[in-house]
């Protein structure tokens, strides 16, 4: 993968400004480590970090193709996995290549087909081409929004790039954030409302959208989108499909010139993923695949089962590790490192994150990248096939808000009751709430039932999936390493969407057609063990130490958090049971000592940031 950033200025000839192109451009080292380049010219400037993984040697960006008397520029950040097809089909109508890479496949596409291209790409990407003669800049990104594009048009000017940090590296953006921002950090965050850049200057292209901006304005085209239709398949007709949709897309992402591992935590979709790559890899005489997981020190003395968390991943990671015999990497974490890392996890996403699943995640991409520079993760596979526990819960499915967003009301809570006044946190929150069901495509003749199973798929695929994909993002392209997410395929998500409930979850359980898809690719014991979400900590040293870090913070009277939040009630719930509760404020993993260092997060980033309130 990769970073880009650049911006058009018809007002200025902006070949005299390339040290802000240089400055914005070096904010994404960390997403491209292997080589950086920029190209201007006129209203046009281009910046780009590579991270090598097809065709090191030949694949330089921003890669410039001529046509006519005409250029293309593109700068892009991901992988087409039909790359192949649409080269040799583009060969056929005359085009040549001088690389073996897929920027080269897209660029060329969108020389052939126009904004019509973006339809044919199977991938996880974010680019933008511009095309000299017609003064005309193109952006699209992928379906689901594995790859981010960040926009803005301050100063009347169009500037965009693959994290805030590039965009906030221009003069014309400032790290400003108004009620709308505060309102997405303390009742919506760590998620964000889809098209949100919690930044007021700053706003995100939606997955599946494309936009043209020329001296007429700007345009925004939906190329993709999920829709409803009739499930004419039967219950061994579905897992037949599934299981080759499955195959088919896990075999096109193990391309790579580069090495290539697989995060293994011995659950379901991540054993599932890892044992069709050691398969395809016998069979096709590739090399022993390289497995990753982690845990914490110390964690099998602390953990405790509760509804979220039901069981410990270390006796399935060895049962993995066994049956498929893959080259495997125990990492782990002491709780002074998930600590430190929080300052770098927060750098990473240009805000507040998921706390120690962040930082965790983070620490674990380094440690990936030391031997493989690409590796596969199972995201997505409980937000598609229903997996989470809101799924098959009443009061979930009968809540009124988001069913990972429970807690609403306490978190409204820690605002100041000025700031509750300004932002009106659960008029906002149930307001975005109907928005996103309000888009639900729902069948003719739906059961309430029905209805019902449909948003709740819905609501997770547009609005907490993204989440995850953020985390997966910053975080691994924090640490140089590409990440690719198999049940992120959008033929995947298509036929899996208007799959009924009631064969989803065939056999009377979560994911009950994915398991049946996957007879004959895990042991039983595996197929059918019950869902454990990414481990987090249970060391009590961890939530002392964020404790401390966040009674610090509003013992410093010049904290940039203080004006915004409820201090009073912020010390109550950290001398409470509340502390070291397991029930979650958000998802399924962030409990009392997450909210501390999210708060934490909070108030480091108003400060590193510098970021204004109004």
């Amino acid at each position: 993968m990769c970073g880009f950033t650049g911006w058009i200025d018809w007002n200025r000839d902006l070949t005299l400004h390339s040290d802000d192109l240089e400055r914005m451009t070096s904010t994404l080292a960390l997403r491209g480590p292997d080589a950086s380049g920029t190209w201007i010219s006129g209203p046009c400037a281009l910046g780009h970090r590579r991270l090598s993984v097809m065709d090191p040697e030949k694949g330089a960006q921003p890669m410039i193709r001529n046509q006519d008397d005409g250029k293309f520029v593109i700068v892009y950040n991901g992988e087409l996995y039909n790359a192949p097809e649409l080269k040799r089909e583009l060969e056929s109508r005359g085009r040549v290549f001088s690389t073996t890479c897929d920027t080269e496949v897209l660029l060329a596409s969108y020389m052939e087909w126009g904004a019509a291209s973006v339809e044919k790409f199977n991938g996880i990407f974010a680019f933008a081409i511009w095309d000299a003669k017609e003064e005309k800049l193109f952006l699209a990104r992928d379906r689901v929004g594995v790859k981010p594009l960040f926009i803005s048009q301050a100063g009347g000017q169009f500037i965009f790039g693959s994290e805030p940090k590039a965009l906030l590296a221009h003069p014309a953006v400032k790290p400003e954030v108004g009620a709308q921002g505060i309102a997405e950090l303390f009742i919506v965050g760590p998620a964000r409302t889809p098209g949100v850049g919690v930044y007021s200057q700053l706003t995100e292209l939606l997955p599946g959208k494309c936009m043209t901006v020329d001296r007429s304005g700007v345009r925004t085209h939906t190329y993709w989108e999920l829709r409803s239709c009739e499930h004419e398949h039967s219950v061994e007709q579905t897992a037949a499909h599934v299981g080759e949709l499955l195959r088919d897309t896990l075999e096109r992402q193990l391309a790579s010139d580069v090495p290539i591992g697989t995060l293994l935590s011995g659950g379901l979709d991540s054993s599932a993923l890892t044992s069709l790559a050691v398969n395809f890899l016998n069979r096709s005489g590739g090399a022993q695949l390289h497995t990753f997981s982690v845990d914490y020190v110390d964690n099998d003395k602390h953990f405790k089962s509760h509804a979220f968390q039901p069981n410990s991943d270390a006796p399935w990671i060895q049962r993995m590790r066994d049956y498929l015999g893959t080259e495997h990497h125990d990492v782990y974490f002491d709780t002074p490192d998930l600590v430190a890392a929080l300052d770098d996890a927060l750098t990473a996403r240009d805000l507040p994150g998921m706390a120690d699943v962040d930082a965790s995640l983070l620490l674990f991409c380094r440690e990936i990248k030391k031997d493989v520079t690409v590796a596969i993760s199972g995201e997505a596979a409980d937000e598609v096939f229903g997996g989470y526990p809101w799924f098959h819960r009443e009061e979930s499915l009968n809540a009124s808000t988001f069913p990972w967003a429970l807690a609403s009301g306490m978190r409204a809570e820690l605002l100041s009751p000025e700031m509750r006044e300004w932002v009106r946190p659960l008029e906002y929150i149930g307001d975005r709430y109907s928005e996103a069901v309000a888009a639900v495509p729902h069948l003719k003749g739906e059961t309430e039932k029905q209805r019902k199973m449909r948003t709740m798929s819905y609501l997770n695929i547009t609005r907490f999936m993204p989440t995850l994909l953020d985390r997966k993002d910053r975080m691994s392209m924090g640490a140089g390493l590409e990440v690719r997410v198999p049940f992120c395929d959008h033929r995947l998500i298509d036929y899996v969407f208007n799959i009924p409930w009631e064969i989803k979850t065939s056999g009377d359980r979560e994911k009950g057609i994915l398991r049946q898809s996957l007879r004959g690719v895990l042991p039983d014991d595996v197929l059918f063990r019950k869902k454990s979400p990414y481990p987090k900590t249970h060391n009590p040293a961890y939530l002392n130490a964020v404790r401390s870090k966040l009674l610090g913070v509003l013992d410093d009277p010049s904290s940039p958090i203080l004006p915004l939040i409820d201090t009073a009630k912020v010390r109550e719930i950290a001398g409470s049971d509340a502390a070291s509760s397991n029930i979650p404020w958000f998802g399924q993993l962030m409990s009392g000592p997450q909210l501390f260092a999210y708060l934490y997060q909070v108030n480091r980033w108003l400060k590193e940031y510098k970021v204004s309130i109004r």
